[in-house]
């Protein structure tokens, strides 16, 4: 992580859960328009509204966002205990400033912490090239739910 801009990492908890809302559903709606639909963006940012999920999601995986020098959220990703990555989302103003590389190496990092062995996601089709630059392969390309419609990611792997 040398030559590379550090940015402010925590744990993050309920109280910063309308702030990923809106990171997440920003994100998806201008970012990931690239490579889906205008439906299919606008089914899978729906999936962030339900304040429950988001409780839910915190529960069962550990959670680090990044923070800018304002300390407004730019960045979050989650690893569960097992290995299973389950998100990586980085602001639409944010996009290839290293942000979703600290993310990772912090999560790959819980990952050794839990002794765990390889890490798992389901990655999508934005995202795929960075996580292959990061060592990670493709196992299968898969369609998965979103709300209404299915979309097409690829569930990926990274041996540790």
């Amino acid at each position: 992580m040398d030559k590379q801009i550090k940015y402010k990492i925590r744990p993050l908890e309920e109280k910063d859960i309308h702030d990923m809302q809106n990171l997440f559903h920003s994100t998806v709606l201008n970012i990931n328009i690239k490579d889906y639909t205008k439906e299919e963006v606008e089914d899978w940012a729906s999936c962030g509204d339900d304040i429950e999920h988001w409780k839910e999601l915190l529960y069962y995986n550990l959670y680090v966002g990044a923070f800018d020098e304002h300390n407004r959220l730019i960045g979050f990703s989650s690893m569960n205990k097992n290995g299973y990555l389950h998100s990586m989302f980085v602001h639409k103003d944010w996009q290839g400033k290293g942000v979703a590389t600290q993310l990772l190496f912090e999560v790959e990092k819980i990952a050794k912490q839990h002794k765990v062995k390889e890490i798992t996601s389901e990655v999508s089709k934005t995202a795929r090239l960075f996580f292959e630059h990061k060592g990670y392969v493709v196992e299968c390309e898969q369609k998965q739910h979103a709300n209404r419609l299915k979309l097409t990611n690829y569930k990926m792997k990274k041996v540790l």
